[in-house]
């Protein structure tokens, strides 16, 4: 499955690092991903789930949070207000780079995180929490024993999940401001509550909470006997399943309606070929009369390595070409010529192609092809059908002289 990492920058200009899973065909939306407190985008069930959906066609980023994993920054220094910064910041990479994101998924302290930004990403369509509280404040419980010691120094170490952290006293007071349930209440997004009723870390009465002040569309399934981190591989694979079906109500229409609008205002006419964006990397679609197909780049080059790259593309004109061609000769000749396979190598190494794209600089073309000529055959058949090949009209069009006029369009 490809996986393609991200790095982005937050508001204070640190690096934040991720990783974009991507589904192996097409992309029917892009969905960010809130990890639970201290964990990192590395997290089991995080990426359990996002490979999972990836596999159902929902292209998930999970990142780091500032100073956690591989991200930069001093996580003393964070608080849920930086983080709520953080995702706007992924919200906004993926929005650039490919598109925006339309399903939030939150994790534990991720969960109440993603319930407090969705209002502020006007293309999100629904929402998904597991094992979430309902409000950030919920977590202060963790650090009853550091009250005291945080009124006479500016922070303390505290244990949290087995690892020691640095917590400052502003931590914990900026997690009063978000003691309330009324952005629930005004969410006006579809919503899905995951929860365990064994769940130790976060009691079950907080999805009860969120489904309370939550408005429908709304959904609660119970995780039965998983425990907080949905240790066990069972539990995220059903979280998944669960959670691509039911987004699915929400948020294929957009792909849908977008093609639906394009068929009427836009039909491709025989003879020509339409190329679109289906994202803001390289992924586009190429569309004829009749048929559709994806082009893209290797993920080396920045794409999500879902189609044929251009240079695959003029390699394949020429190459299908050529086996019709000799197909369509041998029959007409009765040529016993039972198979035919053409491999075809351009020689140019496409980054330096692209590093040059403004350059005038000439530069030479060789295109290597290679034809095996399967069946009984004599010598002279096989020279004939060697010289038949070079008269493909693919073949004739790019050794010939090619023009290319290029204008400005209102519509197409």
């Amino acid at each position: 499955m490809p996986r393609i990492e991200a790095s982005f920058s937050n508001q204070q200009g640190e690096s934040l690092t991720g990783l974009l899973e991507i589904p192996v065909d097409a992309v029917r939306s892009y969905a960010l991903f809130a990890h639970c407190f201290t964990c990192s985008k590395d997290n089991l069930a995080a990426a359990r789930i996002a490979r999972a959906l990836a596999d159902l066609g929902i292209a998930v980023l999970r990142f780091d949070f500032t100073g956690l994993g591989n991200s930069k920054g001093d996580f003393s220094s964070t608080n849920f207000s930086s983080n709520l910064q953080d995702l706007m910041a992924a919200a906004n990479y993926l929005e650039q780079q490919y598109a925006a994101p339309t399903l939030l998924i939150g994790h534990s302290l991720g969960g109440s995180a993603v319930l407090a930004v969705a209002q502020d990403l006007p293309a999100v369509k629904a929402v998904v929490t597991i094992g979430a509280p309902a409000t950030a404040a919920h977590i202060k419980h963790l650090f009853a024993d550091s009250y005291h010691a945080l009124t006479h120094q500016p922070s303390v170490q505290v244990e949290l999940g087995g690892r020691s952290f640095n917590i400052q006293r502003q931590f914990i007071d900026d997690l009063e401001k978000y003691n309330s349930v009324a952005h629930i209440q005004s969410l006006r997004k579809a919503l899905l509550i995951f929860h365990s009723p064994l769940d130790k870390v976060v009691s079950i009465d907080e999805a009860a909470r969120i489904f309370t002040a939550a408005k429908h569309p709304k959904s609660f399934v119970s995780l039965d006997h998983a425990d907080h981190l949905l240790s066990n591989p069972e539990d995220s694979q059903y979280v998944a399943e669960v959670l691509s079906a039911w987004a699915g109500r929400y948020l294929k229409t957009e792909r849908i309606e977008a093609k639906t609008e394009a068929a009427e205002t836009s039909a491709v006419e025989s003879g020509n070929v339409m190329v679109r964006e289906l994202d803001k990397k390289f992924t586009r679609e190429i569309l004829t009369h009749q048929h559709r197909l994806i082009s893209d780049e290797p993920i080396a080059m920045g794409g999500a390595n879902l189609g044929f790259n251009p240079y695959e593309l003029l390699l394949a004109a020429l190459g299908s070409c050529t086996s019709m061609t000799l197909r369509m000769y041998a029959n007409h000749k009765q040529i016993d010529l039972q198979e035919i396979r053409v491999v075809l190598h351009h020689n140019r190494i496409h980054a330096e192609d692209c590093a040059n794209c403004d350059k005038s600089t000439p530069t030479t073309d060789k295109i290597i092809r290679k034809i095996q000529l399967i069946g009984n055959l004599d010598e002279q058949q096989r020279a004939l059908l060697l010289e038949i090949a070079n008269q493909c009209p693919v073949h004739k069009t790019l050794k010939s002289r090619i023009e290319v006029e290029t204008t400005l369009a209102e519509s197409l």
